[in-house]
């Protein structure tokens, strides 16, 4: 059996470097010792519980060092652990915990309730906390992860249906977070801010799993907000980030001024296709890199991201990352020309395993070791890929194509826009027709007639939306990306 290295992580760390640090809270910090401590202690408890190879363990907490402590010790046991948001129904989280066949779950007294309510035991969050200075009673676990083991079932945000568990082992894991590592430059001196959730893919490999195998630390904020940001980047100085367009938008419309970026090496932007020219409004204000990437969690995060050192393309997501390939290709799957649009599709040792008990989903979407994303892209000559749109939101306007990124780009490019959605709605004379929908800076002071001639100054006639609809703030899932379903079923309840 060959065993998976992240599992083994917390140990090798405790030898290398006993006592530097490794991960900080709003709680405080724990140096590699006390993280391997609390790993130990939990890998045995989970141990009396019964849990092993092939069980799944669930984590309904908040961004905190528990949920770390719980993924590897999670591993120790050749288990999979699958994160819960915190911000689900009760409803939701019962689905999930009995989709992945949760044998245990970690939390607090809701965790508890709801781990009774699907049979499965609970572990309360406080003692994986105590578990830090208990160390020294537990003995190293008894198993660790085989490479092939799932690691990781991450669900998705479920607006087609009921989530699906993406099955991510640990192979895919170690491929992703060594690509990472190599495209971005990470040592031992990198420290990561964490400003997305625990729950995501994102937050987990790009943020926990990279600088930690690096060498590095992370500092886990609670949560994002605009108002506190500059305060945590000064008092931690980290050395980069992850985070969504919104993010970068929220923080660049911010009045302060005099904040300290000066530790900053870069900021990653990925979820979503960022705006034209909000990262480079952002980059020349705070003088940090934004190096905009693209991925899914059905590729373990990321497949393409724009050089570090090399040129970066403004409007383009980058290139392949090392070890993966990335083609656009036509329906009948051949990769087509630069400069032509069609479907990315992605290939490499980071593509899922699978969807959780969904053998036709997953073969739908992962065809002869490929793994087609139902984005639409255009690739350069240089290799870099541009993101049209998703092709599940084309909009057929009387027989004419319309990619509503399009349009959703040329409302940012009006200054008082901050955020915009584009949907369709059924038409009896063209069959479908653009409906925008915008949210506005602070402070600004624009109408619906000026955003609609701003769009024909710019766009075809037959691109302008039908209508405009402002809105105080756009709807958005748990990682601060703009959703369009609940838009789009508005617009087609009042359709006529």
């Amino acid at each position: 059996m060959t065993r998976s290295l992240i599992a083994q992580l917390p140990f090798r760390r405790e030898h290398r470097a006993p006592h530097a640090p490794c991960l900080r809270d709003a709680r405080g910090g724990l140096d590699n010792t006390e993280l391997a401590g609390a790993v130990r202690h939990l890998a045995s408890r989970l141990e009396e519980l019964g849990v092993g190879r092939g069980d799944t363990v669930a984590v309904l907490l908040p961004n905190c060092a528990e949920v770390v402590v719980v993924m590897f010790a999670v591993w120790c046991r050749g288990a999979a652990m699958t994160p819960v948001n915190p911000a689900l129904t009760d409803d939701e989280v019962r689905y999930q915990l009995q989709d992945s066949g949760s044998r245990v779950v970690v939390g607090d007294a809701r965790a508890g309730a709801l781990a009774d309510a699907v049979g499965a035991a609970w572990v309360d969050v406080d003692s994986v906390h105590r578990g830090v200075h208990l160390s020294g009673s537990r003995p190293d676990p008894s198993a660790v992860a085989a490479v092939d083991d799932i690691a990781l079932v991450i669900y998705t945000s479920g607006t087609t249906g009921r989530p699906k568990g993406v099955l991510l082992d640990h192979a895919n894991l170690e491929a992703m977070s060594s690509s990472l590592l190599e495209h971005f430059e990470l040592t031992g001196a990198d420290r990561s801010l964490l400003v997305l959730p625990l729950f995501h893919v994102n937050g987990l490999v790009v943020s926990v799993l990279s600088p930690l195998r690096s060498g590095g630390d992370v500092v886990l904020a609670p949560r994002f907000a605009a108002d506190t940001f500059w305060d945590l980047v000064a008092e931690h100085r980290p050395t980069y980030f992850s985070a969504v367009p919104t993010i970068y938008a929220m923080l660049e419309a911010d009045d302060r001024g005099g904040v300290d970026s000066s530790a900053l090496r870069f900021a990653i932007c990925g979820a979503a296709p960022a705006p034209g020219g909000l990262l480079g409004r952002f980059e020349q204000r705070f003088g940090v890199p934004v190096i905009e990437g693209y991925g899914l969690s059905e590729g373990s995060v990321a497949s393409t991201i724009n050089p570090l050192a090399g040129p970066r393309k403004p409007g383009t997501v980058g290139v392949a990352l090392p070890g993966q390939q990335v083609h656009v290709v036509a329906a009948d799957g051949r990769p087509v020309a630069p400069g032509v649009p069609g479907e990315v599709v992605v290939r490499g040792a980071n593509v899922m395993r699978g969807y959780l008990g969904r053998p036709r989903e997953t073969a739908e979407v992962v065809r002869d070791g490929w793994l087609h994303t139902g984005d639409v892209g255009i690739l350069d000559e240089d290799g870099y890929l541009r993101i049209v749109d998703r092709t599940k939101d084309l909009i057929i306007r009387g027989g004419e194509n319309l990619y509503p990124k399009e349009i959703e780009e040329c409302l940012h490019q009006h200054p008082a826009v901050l955020e915009a959605a584009v949907v369709g709605r059924p038409d009896e004379t063209y069959g479908e027709v653009p409906v925008a929908f915008v949210s506005t800076r602070p402070g600004s002071d624009v109408g619906v007639e000026e955003l609609r001639q701003h769009c024909a100054r710019l766009l075809a006639r037959y691109k302008i939306p039908a209508t405009i609809e402002l809105l105080d703030e756009l709807p958005k899932n748990s990682v601060g990306k703009v959703v369009k379903a609940p838009l789009a079923e508005a617009v087609a309840q009042a359709a006529p």
